[in-house]
């Protein structure tokens, strides 16, 4: 019986031992599987660009009109800022500050740029994109470009460089310009799309080629008309601002743009969803023409503006599924945000004003695109990490020039900018404080904001853009706002208040002075 007893004994423990080595050898090849750079210290990094998007044009942000729930996913997930900024009021120069942490008004090119622009970045210079490649990161960036390609006198047809590839971006697939500026042709890292050598490309943004219809010679060739400019080279039944020939095989389709992009982008995140990846997906709307796919034309009950919206809404949902879809969500850091504030009829007859209703694409805001006033650059701005984000709402000051010193602590990186800086606590809701102070830019005139309350210096120039219904924000005497308690910047405080004025003047003088 004892012998029985034994022999039962050492079954049962050499059982047990070869288990239990089983289950070392599976932890081990578990281990061995894992990447050797932990996903945690370098999530991906999605930033969704929209174009022209005011404040309140997001059900999120309180829109009534407009219904956005991909938009609202990202705000839902994550955090909402109240006091989300661009740099400028336009587009360009804000894109430039995103993509080089840099004050705008530090490079004297970055204004709204002409189609046929060189590139406006030091390529020397240390970028968004350049410091996470330096990370180990895969990058890649989408849509609209706007921030000049190739140096002067560039040939289309050849080589076109340096562009975004020479700034940090391992693949770009852009529009050459944007979608109202010629040329209309979608850009592959160094090659415009499509192109047939025997039909080249011509540009100019100085006279028309010989032959050549335009907006304003032949208004029967449009499907959508002009209101002011906008009426040089016509392409798709739509005239833009300066003047193509040739290239037709290579030209875009307004209505297939969205459709185009999108499908790239989710290419890039299948792709590269097993290593970390930065993805600048740079949406083209609102940006006029606004020209949706058929698939929401009338949706929005508010003409093209209301249905390209919509569109884009679709399209980062689209985005947001791909990521569920590879279970990467949770390891996805989503940055929304837009490039300037809103603006109605921006250069076509497309029934912005007639149709708005209700809407209020500025929100509570003053102002809008082109403007000093708040709206020109206080803009939706949403960060999502699921799972490390505690969804909320912040009042933190925040700005997109940040991203790259906050993604710089993040990564582990140095950041090279003097003008970044480090906010990754507030993006990731871990402090309710921002950055203390921005100089905030308008076609080429600044103001400032500091806590609460914005300064903006005495500007001379008309008081309103009437091609664009827009305040300017000019006056010829200081103007002081507490924007918490009056955002729609009614009740200017500067004779009230005259000594915060000057120390307010005094603090933005020191920061333009600052190399």
């Amino acid at each position: 019986m004892k012998n029985i007893f034994n022999i039962t004994w050492k079954i049962t423990f050499l059982s047990t031992l070869i288990f239990l080595t089983g289950c070392q050898t599976s932890e081990k090849k578990v281990k061995e599987n894992k990447p050797e750079v932990s996903r945690v210290d370098k999530p991906n990094i999605i930033v969704i660009y929209a174009d022209d998007l005011g404040f309140g044009d997001l059900s999120s942000y309180g829109a009534t009109e407009l219904k956005t729930p991909n938009f609202d996913r990202i705000s839902n997930e994550g955090i909402r800022f109240t006091n989300g900024y661009a740099t400028s009021a336009t587009c360009t120069p804000s894109r430039y500050a995103l993509l080089s942490g840099e004050y705008p008004w530090r490079n004297k090119r970055a204004h709204i740029l002409p189609g046929n622009a060189p590139l406006l970045f030091d390529t020397s210079k240390q970028t968004l994109p350049s410091m996470l490649k330096g990370a180990g990161y895969k990058t890649a960036v989408l849509g609209k470009w706007h921030l000049g390609l190739g140096g002067e006198g560039l040939d289309w047809n050849g080589e076109v460089s340096p562009g975004p590839n020479e700034v940090g971006f391992d693949y770009s697939y852009i529009m050459a310009s944007t979608n109202d500026r010629v040329p209309t042709v979608y850009v592959e890292n160094h090659k415009v799309v499509r192109l047939d050598p025997n039909d080249p490309i011509e540009v100019s943004y100085k006279e028309n080629f010989p032959g050549e219809p335009t907006g304003k010679e032949n208004p029967e060739m449009l499907k959508l008309h002009p209101s002011h400019g906008h009426n040089m080279s016509i392409h798709n039944g739509i005239s833009r601002i300066g003047y193509m020939r040739g290239g037709k095989s290579a030209l875009s389709i307004d209505e297939h743009m969205a459709d185009t992009i999108l499908s790239r982008s989710k290419m890039f995140i299948r792709e590269n969803k097993d290593n970390p990846f930065f993805l600048f997906y740079a949406l083209h709307q609102p940006h006029v023409p606004r020209v949706p796919n058929p698939r929401f034309v009338g949706k929005s009950g508010m003409g093209p503006r209301g249905d390209v919206i919509l569109e884009a809404d679709w399209c980062v949902g689209q985005l947001l599924n791909t990521l569920d879809r590879f279970g990467i969500s949770d390891n996805t850091i989503v940055v929304f945000s837009s490039d300037n504030g809103p603006v109605l009829d921006d250069g076509y007859k497309d029934d912005a004003n007639e149709k708005l209703g209700k809407h209020t694409p500025w929100g509570p805001l003053r102002g809008g695109k082109y403007s000093l006033f708040d709206a020109g650059a206080h803009v939706p701005f949403m960060v999502r990490w699921k799972g490390t984000i505690e969804p909320g709402v912040s009042d933190a000051l925040v700005c997109q020039m940040d991203l790259l010193a906050s993604f710089a602590r993040l990564t582990k990186q140095e950041n090279k900018s003097a003008d970044s800086q480090d906010i990754l606590s507030a993006l990731t809701g871990k402090s309710k404080t921002g950055r203390d102070n921005l100089v905030i830019e308008a076609t080429g005139r600044v103001c400032y904001r500091e806590g609460d309350w914005v300064m903006i210096p005495p500007h001379k120039g008309a008081v309103k853009i009437k091609s664009v219904n827009i305040e300017t924000g000019n006056l010829e005497k200081y103007q002081l706002y507490n924007v918490s308690e009056d955002p729609g910047q009614k009740e200017n405080l500067a004779e009230k208040f005259p000594e915060r004025v000057k120390s307010m003047e005094q603090a933005m003088n020191a920061i333009k002075g600052k190399a």
